[in-house]
């Protein structure tokens, strides 16, 4: 049964309501372009998202060919899922990271996808299987320079490129370890914050109790730490 006529990337009216927190601190939204064969699957992720602060969804496409020639040319962030008829999401990928970031959104996670992504210039590889906020806080940090992955996906690339690496011994609470692996990518204080929509002040108290859980000395010690234990 058909209730609403089909959308493309060319007639898709994303919302006009804007969160007033996203322009807070200056910053204008991520412009994110949803890509995905299934027309329920890319609607409720664009409605999901569209509810997500300092996200702004602006179009929807059903494969890599109306990816290329959406309408809004000037995404931020692509959510691209790999398998879909004619010109599939690893090869869209490839031509779309010119213009943008591109966040493979999807329920396959065989070697081969995730390996193909990666060479395509993909900036993470993500599964169906997260909270709408979760995938928020991805899509924000892709487009702040850090790659996003599911946990099954890291280890099967950490499989692929080297041994198992020993897990760390001591637990960090999912915050301290967000932290950690922006601190690892090379990311500065105000861009932690501003990534996590956390206070400078906070992320510094983040940072003191990180070094001090884990007996490091400072930030190039913690990003040696994360680099060796696959934490990024």
């Amino acid at each position: 049964m058909n209730l609403v006529p089909k959308q493309t990337s060319s007639d898709y009216s994303p919302p006009c309501e804007t969160d007033e927190s996203d322009a807070m601190d200056g910053t204008r939204a991520v412009r994110v372009l949803i890509v995905d064969d299934e027309r329920l699957v890319r609607e409720g992720i664009a409605a999901l998202l569209a509810l997500q602060p300092g996200i702004e969804v602006i179009g929807v496409a059903e494969n890599g060919s109306d990816a290329i020639d959406a309408r809004d040319p000037n995404p931020d962030v692509v959510l691209m899922d790999v398998r879909m008829p004619g010109m599939d999401g690893v090869e869209a990928a490839g031509i779309l990271r010119a213009r943008a970031k591109v966040l493979m959104l999807t329920t396959f996670d065989d070697d081969d996808y995730i390996v193909r992504a990666l060479r395509a210039g993909a900036s993470g590889y993500l599964l169906k299987d997260l909270p709408a906020a979760e995938l928020a806080q991805a899509v924000r940090l892709v487009h702040a320079g850090v790659d996003q992955y599911s946990a099954t996906v890291s280890g099967r690339i950490a499989a692929m490129v080297r041994p198992p690496l020993a897990a760390p011994t001591i637990e960090l609470t999912p915050r301290e370890l967000e932290v950690l692996r922006l601190v690892a990518s090379g990311a500065a204080n105000r861009e932690i914050a501003r990534a996590m929509y956390l206070s400078e002040g906070t992320v510094k108290n983040h940072i003191s109790n990180i070094l001090s859980r884990l007996g490091l000395r400072d930030r190039t010690q913690a990003a040696i730490y994360a680099r060796d234990r696959g934490l990024i």
